[in-house]
C-alpha cells in the first residue's frame, strides 16, 4: 500500500513511554526515601492527593493558565498539605519533586509494544519526531533510559517551542522545525486533547492511541484513526 504520511509526530509519555506506570514506581521510592510514613496514618492518602492534583495541574498547565514552576511546586505541595505536622515549605516541594523526576527518568518501562513498533516504523522509511509537553531535561534522560533516542529524527518539546500542545503554535513549530508537510504529517498521542484534537485543530491528521478507553463519539472532531494497542498501528500504516 502506498504511504500517505512521510512523517509521524509521536507522543511520548504514554504513548511509548510508561509515564504512568514508572511514576507509580518512582512516586514510592520517594515516598520512602523522605520518609513521608512518619507523617501519613495511611500512605495511600497521599498517593491518591497526588494523582488526583498531578491531573488536574497537567490539564492547566496544557492550557498555558499555569507555570511549569508552579505545577512542579503544587504538585506535591498540595497532597503533602494533608501530613501530619509536617512543615511544607516551597523548598521542601523542591526537593522532593527533583528526586521524584531522578527515579522517573532512571526508569525504562515502556508500552507494550512500543519497540517493535518504532523498529516497523523505522523500517517502512518514515521520518518520527517526538513532539512532547514534557520537561527538557528529564525528557533526554528517559530516552536514553528506555532506548528510543535514535529512533527520532527530531525531538519537538513545548519548553522550546513557546507553547503546549494542544496550541496550533506549538504545531506550526514542530512543521518548521522538522521540514515536515501538514498535508503528508500523522500525529499519534494517546490524549484526546492535546494530542489529537490540538493535531487536527491545526490540519494534522491524527491517530489516537485509546490507552484509556476514550469514548469519541462527543468529540467535537474524530480522530483520523483510532487503535486500541500500538502493535495495531502496524496494521494500518
Amino acid at each position: 500500500m502506498e504511504k500517505k504520511y512521510k512523517d509521524l509526530f509521536i507522543d511520548f509519555d504514554d504513548t511509548l513511554y510508561d509515564t504512568y506506570g514508572n511514576a507509580v514506581i518512582a512516586l514510592r521510592e520517594t515516598f520512602e526515601e523522605f520518609h513521608l510514613e512518619r507523617y501519613f496514618d495511611d500512605p495511600q492518602t497521599f498517593y491518591d492527593n497526588y494523582w488526583q492534583t498531578n491531573i488536574n495541574l497537567w490539564g492547566r498547565y496544557s492550557k498555558g493558565e499555569i507555570t511549569r514552576e508552579y505545577l512542579i511546586i503544587e504538585r506535591f505541595r498540595q497532597p503533602l498539605s494533608s501530613a501530619n505536622g509536617l512543615d511544607v515549605t516551597e523548598a521542601l516541594c523542591l526537593d522532593i519533586s527533583d528526586r521524584f523526576l531522578d527515579f522517573c527518568a532512571s526508569k525504562p518501562g515502556v508500552i507494550d509494544g512500543a519497540h517493535e513498533l518504532m523498529d516497523y516504523l523505522r523500517s517502512r522509511g518514515y521520518r518520527m519526531h517526538m513532539t512532547s509537553n514534557g520537561f527538557h531535561e528529564v525528557q533526554y534522560k528517559k530516552l536514553e533510559s528506555c532506548h528510543l533516542r535514535n529512533y527520532f529524527t527530531t525531538i519537538v518539546l513545548s519548553e522550546d517551542a513557546g507553547a503546549n500542545k494542544p496550541s496550533p503554535a506549538f504545531f506550526d513549530y514542530a512543521l518548521r522545525t522538522t521540514g515536515a508537510e501538514r498535508a503528508t504529517t500523522l500525529m499519534i498521542g494517546d490524549n484526546l486533547q492535546t494530542d489529537i484534537l490540538g493535531a487536527l485543530n491545526a490540519g494534522i491528521d491524527a491517530m489516537l492511541f485509546n490507552r484509556w478507553d476514550v469514548d469519541c463519539q462527543d468529540c467535537p472532531q474524530k480522530p483520523t484513526f483510532v487503535v486500541p494497542t500500538l502493535r495495531s498501528i502496524i496494521d494500518i500504516i
